[in-house]
């Protein structure tokens, strides 16, 4: 681990002070929505809710590349070059996350993962259209950082980055490193060696995985074990010949589902489904990180970073990033808080109130509420667990659920029924689809709809309705310039979101 010579096919060019250096900013958008559950859930995961702000994490960390590559246009020796983000997510979450970066003006494309294979396939990916769409002789520099993290201090990120790149450049496997403050057991750790220059980056001697209290303890009293922060910088040739040494599986599953993927008019990246089904599913510590030094003959650096790093991975972790009273309270929405002190609650909607309690997590939605201990929350994702063996919807989905054409709301649910409040944006329409085991009844409550019923086509307006036949095909439209909500009654043996079967849809989303 301490010898930090590179193979000369993989130092920086020798012209590299003169020409432009190109970096490629990378989000890694995945995640299962399970440890800030409800508020959070796998179709709905932390990086697309309004969390902390009124923006998604989402936003904020492409905002934050943003600042950072100005910064660093400003400052920097020689010219810097950026290329449009590469946001990695999956076919599900494509429609959430285009409508989140919406709201940003930065230039992105999306590579979209029609099954999660972990970070080591979504970076391998993107160094291959990283590199695919530089101009010829370019190896850009690729800055892969989770899309769900926070920094107080941007500017100290900033910093770390810059030197991070610096030592990537050079064809270095950088990753950084947070100096810990506290024995936390819900972090993996970074054992390090020899510091290697003023900026204090220090070379890698190993990964160790979460440990427990006591271990923990150990690591931060010893100075020698950083926090893993996730974020990686590498030159793009430099991650490929790494992979290729390390999982050859990886590297050629994701060669191949790149190969025959498709691009929409939107300019997305649909990877092909069966190339990347064949792909072991890894992360980049596991497949590649955890490997220097032993199979992999190249210099591993990790650059301190301090900055306030968060990856806002529990609900504790929302208590300390959020401002609280005089008794250590956070309370958002619709709480009263009597004789309660160091707690954090949350609503939805309806009235939480806590009355004498301490150190608890009370987090309601409409459909779901949770109580926790607050050195207990990291066994929430166990919780989702249990309700994932028992096909519980409150896993998966919020009774509230986005869609590309509006979103639906779960009102009631009984043997044999469901009733949806539905609202359709102006000028949007659901796929053409019929249902195997339903028949739906629709009315109106404001707006017009269009609506194709087998052979027929008419218009509905507030307070008219229809029905929709079982195995009959219809299709939804608002052709109005205001939103079209209506009240959907189904009927029927089976109500699952699966008995779609869909003749075509605007949004590319899946036949069945």
């Amino acid at each position: 681990m301490n010898d930090l010579a590179l193979p000369v096919a993989l130092h920086a060019p020798a012209d590299e002070t003169r020409t432009a250096l190109h970096v490629q900013p990378v989000i890694l958008a995945g995640g299962s929505g399970t440890r800030l559950w409800p508020l959070s859930r796998e179709h709905c995961p932390k990086q697309l809710i309004d969390l902390l702000d009124d923006e998604s994490l989402l936003e904020a960390t492409l905002r934050r590349l943003d600042r950072v590559y100005a910064n660093a246009q400003a400052a920097a020796p020689q010219p810097v070059a950026k290329a449009a983000t590469l946001v990695v997510c999956s076919e599900e979450l494509r429609h959430q996350t285009i409508e989140r970066l919406g709201r940003c003006a930065t230039p992105t494309r999306m590579i979209l993962e029609p099954v999660a294979r972990n970070t080591a396939p979504a970076l391998t990916v993107a160094a291959l259209v990283a590199l695919a769409s530089a101009e010829e002789g370019v190896d850009p520099v690729l800055i892969a950082t989770p899309a769900d993290h926070l920094f107080a201090d941007t500017a100290a990120f900033a910093a770390a980055l810059e030197a991070a790149v610096e030592h990537a450049a050079r064809g270095a496997l950088v990753t950084l490193g947070v100096p810990p403050t506290r024995a936390e057991t819900g972090y993996g750790y970074i054992r390090t060696g020899g510091t290697l220059d003023a900026n204090g980056a220090r070379g890698i001697d190993g990964f160790v995985e979460k440990p427990d209290r006591e271990l923990a303890e150990h690591y931060v009293n010893s100075k020698a074990y950083w926090w893993n922060s996730g974020i990686f910088v590498v030159r793009a040739s430099v991650w490929l010949d790494a992979i290729g040494r390390c999982c050859p599986a990886i590297a050629a599953a994701c060669a191949a589902s790149f190969e025959h993927a498709s691009t929409d008019g939107d300019g997305a990246l649909h990877l092909a489904c069966d190339a990347l089904s064949a792909c072991p599913s890894d992360s980049i510590d596991y497949a590649v990180m955890e490997r220097i030094g032993a199979d992999l003959p190249v210099a591993g650096v990790v650059v301190p970073l301090i900055a306030g790093w968060s990856d806002v991975g529990a609900w504790d972790a929302v208590w300390q990033l959020s401002q609280k009273d005089a008794d250590g309270n956070v309370a958002r929405g619709r709480v009263l808080l009597e004789g309660t002190t160091d707690t954090f609650a949350h609503s939805d909607g309806r009235l939480v109130a806590c009355v004498g309690v301490s150190g608890v997590v009370v987090v309601e939605t409409a459909d779901a509420v949770l109580v926790a201990a607050k050195d207990r929350v990291q066994d929430v994702k166990a919780v989702v667990g249990k309700l994932k063996q028992m096909r519980g919807a409150e896993a998966n989905d919020h009774r509230k659920v986005q869609r590309p054409w509006g979103f639906y709301d779960s009102v009631d649910s009984g043997e044999r029924f469901q009733v949806k409040r539905i609202v359709v944006k102006p000028g949007a329409r659901l796929s053409l689809q019929m249902h195997h085991h339903r028949a739906e009844h629709w009315v109106v409550v404001r707006g017009t709809a269009l609506v194709t019923r087998g052979d027929e086509r008419f218009l509905l307006s507030e307070n008219q309705s229809t029905y929709i036949p079982l195995g009959v095909t219809h299709r939804l439209e608002n052709p109005g310039k205001t939103p079209l909500e209506i009240i959907e009654v189904q009927s029927g043996c089976y109500l699952g979101e699966d008995d779609i079967v869909r003749f075509d849809d605007q949004y590319g989303r899946a036949p069945h």
